[in-house]
């Protein structure tokens, strides 16, 4: 069918029993740690030249779809993952050596410019009946395998939380998010110590199908 902007969806209110032990454990992690000072875009933006070579130069538009976006992204989030590629913490080979050099508070100028940039807005591609089973698995998760729903952390929108630091979904390349839950799943990807393991708690229990039709719907979503 045509491809479509799904927009914002409005909640049916909270499923506290979709939410499961792993998000009431991020809660709890994100009350305990402590705020982060937000960087100056001005300062970030000379930093990003040498970015857009992969990442585009609006930060959106990646040379590859399994590159993110990182325009809109949220800061805190974009931080921690940016600290967390220069220190080894988040192994991403074509990153290696970019962030040498850098400090804290390069990494956070970083950060804030993309996120003071416009984030772009997708299409999901998938028919009403995939779109409709991925929209059951965002906004309330999966009951019968412990799964959360993804609003819990990433609202309705796929807007994240900019506060606790967890990202900004809607609009990014469903290639990238494949590759992201995948990753969790498989144990490839482990940044999300700070949280419980919440996200690899949650992508153990989707099979590829279900990853495939979830990214294709975050895609969907601004």
């Amino acid at each position: 069918m045509a491809s479509r902007h799904l927009g914002t969806f409005r909640p049916f209110g909270l499923n506290l029993t979709a939410l499961g032990a792993g998000v009431l454990t991020a809660m709890l992690a994100v009350m305990a740690t402590p705020a982060l000072a937000g960087g100056d875009a001005s300062l970030g933006e000379a930093q990003a030249a040498a970015c857009g070579a992969c990442h585009g130069q609006d930060g959106a538009t990646g040379l590859d779809p399994t590159y993110p976006s990182l325009a809109g992204q949220n800061e805190k989030y974009l931080t921690n993952q940016l600290k967390m590629i220069r220190d080894g913490g988040r192994v991403i080979p074509l990153m290696a050596g970019q962030l040498n050099g850098k400090s804290d508070a390069d990494l956070a100028n970083l950060a804030a410019y993309y996120a003071s940039l416009p984030g772009k807005v997708r299409q999901a591609q998938g028919d009403d009946e995939t779109l409709a089973k991925a929209a059951s698995m965002y906004r309330g998760g999966i009951a019968a395998k412990g799964v959360a729903a993804c609003t819990s952390c990433h609202n309705p929108s796929g807007g994240g939380n900019a506060l606790a630091g967890f990202p900004h979904l809607g609009g990014q390349a469903s290639a990238y998010t494949v590759a992201q839950l995948t990753a969790y799943r498989e144990g490839d990807r482990t940044t999300d110590e700070t949280f419980g393991g919440m996200m690899r708690g949650v992508a153990q229990g989707l099979t590829d199908k279900e990853i495939a039709a979830l990214a294709d719907y975050i895609q969907g979503l601004y």
